[in-house]
């Protein structure tokens, strides 16, 4: 299921809105506003956010350009306003779609599966918060990164798109340092320890996902 942000100053938008996408498996989170939708941004993990142009507090431009300072999630513009300068003036500050009320519903939805299926081309893992971006070559919990050396951020890696799967020490050297490499099992174990820490420091229950399996290896525990 997508997670989706639903922003508008008018609540009766916003409930259309959660009305249309809820039968197309959207989750749908509604922030009444730019200020209480930064605030959402800030703490939680979106698939994508539509965006109302026109908000008394902070216009959707500007909350556009604010939005891509802590996230790159797709944006589609939903708005009143149709004129041409309109629509390249939200696409240069970061949207990636605009569509105007009143619109389709079919197009609507059309619209934000295209997005997302872009999206899923690159290769990221987003669990509960935590989001590991291939193409970004970051870890980042709530939209905060999350600094891993180049090994730890692959591990990890390894081991998030690996769901339940044990890699043993040795399985880990060969994915991580190669063939060749003459690194250790206690290589390894000093990376796993490094890994864990950082990411507790960020908040995540780093201890209910990424487990030891004694005398074997490590795995990462899809539902725990």
């Amino acid at each position: 299921m997508n997670k989706v942000l639903l922003i508008d100053d008018e609540k009766r938008m916003l409930d259309l809105l959660a009305l249309y996408l809820k039968p197309h498996n959207y989750d749908c989170k509604k922030a009444f506003g730019a200020i209480e939708a930064l605030t959402f941004i800030k703490e939680e993990v979106f698939d994508i956010v539509l965006l109302d142009i026109m908000m008394p507090e902070m216009n959707g431009w500007e909350l556009c350009k604010k939005i891509r300072r802590i996230t790159d999630v797709p944006i589609i513009m939903v708005t009143a306003r149709e004129q041409k300068e309109d629509i390249v003036k939200g696409l240069k500050l970061g949207a990636d779609d605009y569509i105007t009320k009143p619109f389709n519903e079919e197009e609507l939805v059309a619209r934000m599966e295209a997005l997302l299926r872009r999206r899923d081309k690159t290769n990221t893992i987003e669990i509960d918060g935590l989001l590991w971006d291939e193409s970004r070559f970051e870890l980042s919990y709530k939209n905060k990164p999350i600094n891993l050396t180049p090994k730890e951020f692959l591990m990890i890696g390894h081991l998030m798109k690996n769901p339940n799967q044990v890699f043993e020490r040795e399985k880990l050297i060969d994915l991580i340092w190669g063939f060749e490499s003459e690194t250790g099992g206690r290589t390894v174990d000093s990376h796993v320890r490094n890994i864990r820490d950082k990411i507790r420091q960020a908040g995540f229950p780093i201890d209910e996902y990424f487990v030891t399996v004694w005398g074997v290896g490590y795995k990462w525990i899809k539902s725990p």
